[in-house]
């Protein structure tokens, strides 16, 4: 009963918001609000849901996949940070300069130039002053920034919930309509369970019906090895816990699990309290993302001493060669029409 009387205040709000979205992609497909590209290629990482699809580890394998080969810069906006305005990541930069997922990638990437800027625009021309030769720019969760025309669009959607299966914003957790998954050139159905079956893709690939110009991918979480004393206390500050709680179990069934919400900031009385679950449990095992934002907080020695990363990375197990060309294909024709080849490219 209380699901139905939600869905039914809910949805004239969904509509109402949905004829927002509606009326500002019209005034940027006519041409009435302007939509600039820029002069050096760029990748974007986005979704249609709010939050949770794995947009930072994707970017990550981008990352792994190109940066040896070409010169890339990251372009986030940094959410949760404390500044504004444009912001170089240097080798001092914290969670609350430069956002939790950018400092995460700064810590694993620090030989790539990694920037924050809420105006996607300024922020690339911005990376090619201050990069020299710079040929490609990553743009995590820029999809619904439509002042800049990106030349690749990457859409991830979850396994469990497909856009085509959500609803928008407030009654679902779409930013804008199923349809306008049609700017994208590629879609990643991420999260998927090792026990995927060719039958499971069919169906999501029959539910998705994305035309001839889509490629469909399918990627999954692989979490590094757990090697602990003991059992450990998790503590999250995602979108979607579930999935590491989940893989942390079957080898701690009694883990206890601290959740907090998304990008959430701690206070000293939370970390406090933190640090005395803590006691009997062998360590305080979290996500890179959090590690990111709290090691850069006032910890107690012993708080800091327990933390313990769980690394996360994605793989496309029967993808992959597929994605990686198309990936690669977009970035050498683009860096060679622009002009930016250098020697030592393919």
């Amino acid at each position: 009963m209380v699901q139905v009387l939600k869905t039914i205040l809910l949805t004239p709000l969904s509509w109402l918001y949905g004829l927002v979205v509606f009326v500002r992609n019209t005034l940027f497909d006519e041409h009435i609000l302007p939509s600039h590209t820029v002069t050096v290629p760029t990748i974007c990482v986005g979704n249609l849901a709010v939050g949770g699809t794995g947009k930072t580890p994707h970017v990550e394998y981008l990352l792994r996949l190109l940066k040896n080969r070409y010169t890339v810069a990251v372009l986030s906006r940094g959410y949760g940070r404390k500044t504004h305005g444009f912001v170089l990541a240097d080798a001092d930069s914290t969670a609350q300069q430069i956002g939790d997922e950018m400092a995460q990638l700064h810590s694993k990437f620090p030989d790539v130039a990694m920037a924050v800027c809420g105006d996607r625009v300024r922020g690339v021309r911005r990376l090619q002053q201050a990069v020299p030769g710079l040929q490609l720019v990553i743009l995590d969760d820029a999809y619904q920034h439509r002042c800049l025309r990106c030349g690749f669009y990457l859409l991830l959607t979850p396994y469990d919930r497909l856009y085509v299966h959500d609803y928008l914003m407030p009654r679902g957790r779409l930013r804008e309509p199923a349809y306008n998954s049609l700017r994208a050139h590629a879609i990643v159905v991420t999260k998927c369970p090792d026990t995927m079956r060719p039958i499971d893709k069919r169906l999501v690939d029959n539910s998705l019906r994305l035309p001839s110009f889509q490629q469909l991918y399918f990627s999954r979480i692989r979490y590094g090895e757990l090697q602990l004393s003991g059992t450990p206390l998790i503590l999250t500050g995602i979108a979607h816990p579930e999935y590491m709680v989940e893989h942390v179990r079957k080898t701690y069934p009694q883990a206890p699990h601290l959740n907090y919400a998304d990008h959430h900031a701690f206070t000293p009385r939370e970390l406090e309290a933190i640090e005395r679950q803590a006691e009997p449990y062998s360590c305080v095992l979290t996500t890179e993302k959090d590690y990111a934002r709290l090691s850069s907080l006032a910890l107690s020695d012993t708080l800091r001493q327990k933390l313990t990363v769980l690394p996360i990375e994605i793989e496309l197990p029967d993808d992959r060669e597929a994605f990686e060309r198309q990936i690669n294909t977009y970035v050498l024709e683009s860096v060679r029409r622009a002009g930016l080849t250098k020697k030592n490219n393919p």
